[in-house]
């Protein structure tokens, strides 16, 4: 009978706890449903911007995470990391996560460049909230979607139901233990500042011909930089890829008219790439600074004017953004005049002037020309966009397109002829015509070239390959190509940079903290079951024993 092999077994057991330890945990382990391999992942993340322009904190100051994921729903401590779609957040929202919750995590669409205008509108209104002073204390953090992420988008919206929604408390409680959830872990550093920071600003000339001392200056300035709600994101396809596309075009194009002696004009020509357009144009300013306030002599000091390109692929339209309207008469007058007319020619809507006075109480100037305004140089800035408000001028939705390509072409086209009508003093006659036009190739290359890469002032210095590309294609057009670079005060910076831009993301599954505690509990009830029925084990058997024989002794 069975009842006489367990003598053998209640001898075992009935010496230590430990023994029937090694039979029943090892148990627990092979049944545990967790695969270690399926409850972990990684993903790629890029932090929010964090700079401080002129003494300002902008964007977020944290980096580190080790938080519990929650919905955006369902989050209601600090102890919580708000995982969400970029599309599920609101301005509201996004600000009462900033003030409550532990960090955000923002999940970005799968094609940034398929979204709607609707999806576009409200990603670009949570970018402009984002990035709005105060600075946002809390780790910030975009990831790209991928199959993998949206299953946990989708588990943490459906695990958790919050106190408030629950129908009981008994319902609360349940969910609380029953839910599975995510531990979202970013190990990394607490920011430092960026040392040695250098603000490049790129120039080249096309002496005209004459006397160069006495020949009349036009300057062609456009910044390099973009901006975004996240600078390894920030590919400025519209601003501004277009404005330097367009600028090293005009410079590909003039350089032969340039080169031969008998058709060179009377006019010297200047281009400027700027670094920091983005912050307050501060490479124009500092660029301006050395020219103008310097002992050597300035390529710009009596520039009769200075055209800025911004944005100029955005829409059909072209605006000519001005602080002080030219006289009619003037330089600039006879220049701007000249564009609407080249575009009326060629069936181009109507160019429109827009005059907006500088406001110096703002913490940014609203176009480069501005900075050179103030400097007492008459300036313009040609822009597709009627507004400096325009949210897509500071946004990670501002990619590349083949839509923007046709829209740049025309626009080169009238900047490159109206350039040429004024400087040669001749109408109603086509300057630019094959073999030598606008090359459509030519643009598509640089947008493409420039847009492949995030382009923020954070990211690029003297040694970037952007600044050497930008410097090699002007020499080859260009003479007396110079960079010059600024290096903020140390005391004092107008600009602060800091590092810690991109990191990974790692998402644990996990049970509830409550959940270890009840299973916990459970287990402690169960071995103590246990022990008491293996040291006990006699009595059982003894009664089982007597069970048996009083059903053997009826039968």
């Amino acid at each position: 009978m069975w009842f006489d092999e367990c003598d053998g077994f209640v001898e075992l057991c009935r010496g230590s706890l430990p023994y029937y330890l090694l039979i029943v945990l090892p148990i627990f382990i092979i049944i545990a449903p967790a695969n270690p391999v399926a409850a972990s992942h990684e993903f790629p993340a890029f932090r929010m911007n964090q700079y401080d322009l002129h003494g300002v904190p902008h964007g977020c100051r944290s980096a580190s995470i080790s938080l519990e994921a929650r919905s955006v729903s369902g989050w209601s401590t600090s102890r919580h990391c708000v995982v969400a779609r970029a599309l599920d957040l609101t301005p509201d929202s996004f600000q009462a996560i900033k003030k409550k919750a532990g960090s955000l995590i923002v999940v970005l669409p799968e094609d940034l460049s398929s979204l709607n205008d609707e999806q576009k509108e409200h990603i670009m209104a949570l970018e402009v909230a984002m990035m709005t002073v105060p600075e946002t204390t809390i780790p910030v953090y975009f990831s790209k979607w991928n199959p993998e992420l949206e299953v946990i988008l989708q588990d943490v919206g459906n695990s958790f139901i919050t106190d408030d929604k629950a129908g009981s408390a008994t319902e609360a409680l349940f969910n609380s233990i029953t839910a599975s959830g995510y531990q979202v872990v970013v190990p990394s550093a607490q920011p430092a500042v960026k040392p040695d920071v250098k603000i490049s600003t790129l120039h080249g000339k096309l002496t005209g011909s004459g006397s160069e001392d006495k020949l009349p200056t036009i300057a062609i300035v456009a910044h390099y930089d973009s901006h975004g709600a996240t600078s390894e994101l920030a590919f400025g396809a519209e601003s501004n890829a277009s404005g330097v596309s367009m600028l090293l075009e005009l410079a590909r194009l003039f350089s032969v008219v340039y080169s031969v002696g008998k058709s060179r004009p009377h006019h010297n020509l200047v281009f400027i790439v700027t670094g920091a357009g983005k912050l307050n144009y501060l490479g124009s300013k500092k660029w301006l600074e050395d020219q103008l306030d310097g002992l050597e002599g300035s390529v710009i000091q009596d520039a009769s004017y200075v055209l800025c390109l911004d944005s100029v692929s955005a829409s059909d339209k072209l605006y000519v953004h001005v602080s002080k309207p030219p006289k009619d008469f003037s330089a600039g007058g006879l220049l701007v005049k000249e564009i609407k007319t080249v575009a009326n020619n060629l069936n181009h809507p109507p160019v429109e002037g827009i005059h907006k006075k500088i406001n110096l109480a703002d913490e940014s100037l609203a176009w480069e020309h501005e900075r050179y305004s103030i400097r007492r140089l008459p300036a313009a800035t040609i822009s597709s966009l009627r507004s400096h408000d325009d949210p897509i001028r500071k946004t990670i939705l501002d990619v590349y397109s083949d839509d923007k390509i046709d829209k740049l072409y025309k626009h080169t086209t009238i900047v490159a002829e109206a350039l040429a009508r004024h400087m040669y003093n001749v109408s109603y006659s086509q300057i630019f015509s094959e073999p030598l036009s606008v090359s459509k190739d030519s643009l598509t290359m640089w947008m493409k070239y420039l847009t492949s890469q995030p382009r923020s002032a954070s990211l690029i210095n003297d040694k970037h390959s952007l600044v050497n590309t930008i410097k090699e294609s002007m020499q080859k057009y260009l003479g007396e190509v110079k960079i010059t670079n600024h290096i903020p005060d140390k005391r004092e910076p107008e600009v602060v940079f800091y590092d810690t831009t991109k990191a990974t993301i790692n998402v644990y599954s996990v049970k509830p903290a409550v959940f270890d505690l009840i299973l916990t509990i459970a287990i402690l009830v169960y071995l103590g079951f246990i022990y008491l029925v293996v040291y006990n084990f006699s009595k059982f058997y003894n009664f089982a024993t007597k069970i048996s024989s009083g059903k053997s002794k009826s039968s």
